[in-house]
């Protein structure tokens, strides 16, 4: 059993719940979110029954849950959440583009790359800070410098920014900056990093590991969730399998399913998985198709020279493409293409001649 508190609700109204909830022989865990407490309750149903909980003062909810990971199951929601990103939805109904450098390089580099996202449909700014690599010897990232370039250039283009966190004590600086906190595959089950993202108080794109079942990438969720965020976008970005012509393979059928297991929206990652340019759109297409409410895709001005993700990432005439998929597909799923709080633009030649679009 789960008890959502509404956020008006004070301790003495939790305090009732848990001693009650005890004296009828419950085991009770109490989580602490930004915005709101949930009660989780476990033991018989014949326990549940003697207490008038929906009644109780401070309670918004009261839900019975058979799936383990009791708050992002579909159980208790008809209806699918739609999780807001600084205005920006992402859920059913719509398809959200978010675009941009795989990792922050430059100034020039990062605001190159923002301006062709918004170009091409974006609504949403993706660009890495830190950079969890294979290798201890790849580009690692910016850092703190790199949140202030974002920062930056969420300033001149109105792009929110969705940037990954990797380690637990620097979510409050990286909350400090973005608009949305990414987990990325490589930390998808480190929970000490999840419960903190939990309690940042900010939306989390939780990305699937690379080894992960359905379930467990659901129950990655649900440690986010458990303290107090239910603001959650699940991210599909390919796994392991045995095949090594791609980076990644993409697991398509883990849209819909994950839709009918939980009521988080899901989006897909169409450049980690292929991994090679050629790639990125054909699956874009099968994202948006199979019922993906966003895709998130790498952006450079010139992939030749990235420190990151080179061979997968969108330039030039590729957008040009991109930009139509973005307008043409949603529609034909009945949706429509997630609005931000800039204008979708028209792709413009830049002043040094390369393609992108005419915010400045």
């Amino acid at each position: 059993m789960v008890i959502v508190m509404a956020p008006t609700c004070t301790a003495a109204d939790i305090d009732t719940i848990a001693d009650a909830a005890i004296e009828a022989g419950c085991e009770v865990s109490v989580s602490r979110g930004e915005s709101r407490t949930i009660i989780g309750l476990t033991g018989d149903v014949a326990q549940f029954t003697t207490l008038d909980l929906r009644g109780m003062p401070g309670v918004a909810d009261v839900v019975r849950v058979t799936a383990p990971y009791r708050l992002v199951s579909r159980d208790h929601h008809l209806r699918r959440s739609t999780v807001s990103v600084a205005g920006v939805p992402i859920g059913p109904g719509t398809v959200t583009l978010i675009a941009g450098p795989c990792a922050v390089e430059t100034p020039d580099q990062t605001l190159q790359a923002a301006r062709m996202a918004a170009a091409a449909g974006a609504t949403l700014l993706r660009g890495g800070a830190y950079k969890p690599r294979t290798s201890p010897y790849a580009f690692q990232g910016l850092g703190e410098a790199g949140l202030r370039i974002l920062a930056d250039v969420r300033e001149q283009t109105g792009l929110p920014v969705v940037t990954e966190v990797v380690d637990a004590s620097d979510v409050a600086l990286v909350a400090s900056y973005a608009d949305m906190l990414q987990v990325g595959t490589r930390n998808a089950q480190n929970f000490a990093l999840l419960q903190a993202v939990g309690a940042a108080g900010k939306p989390v794109m939780l990305k699937r590991g690379m080894n992960a079942t359905i379930e467990e990438w659901l129950m990655a969720a649900e440690y986010i969730a458990q303290r107090g965020n239910l603001d959650v976008v699940l991210c599909e970005r390919g796994i392991r399998t045995f095949e090594t012509a791609t980076r990644n393979t993409l697991d398509v059928s883990a849209v819909p399913l994950a839709q009918r297991l939980s009521h988080l929206p899901v989006i897909v990652d169409p450049s980690h998985s292929g991994g090679h340019r050629d790639l990125v759109l054909p699956l874009t297409r099968a994202a948006i198709a199979a019922g993906a409410d966003g895709v998130i895709i790498d952006v450079h001005p010139r992939p030749d020279q990235a420190l990151c993700d080179g061979p997968q990432a969108l330039v030039d005439g590729d957008l040009d493409e991109l930009a139509r998929v973005m307008r043409v597909f949603p529609p034909l799923v009945g949706r429509s293409r997630a609005r931000g709080p800039i204008a979708f633009g028209e792709l413009v030649t830049l002043e040094d001649g390369r393609v992108g679009s005419g915010i400045r």
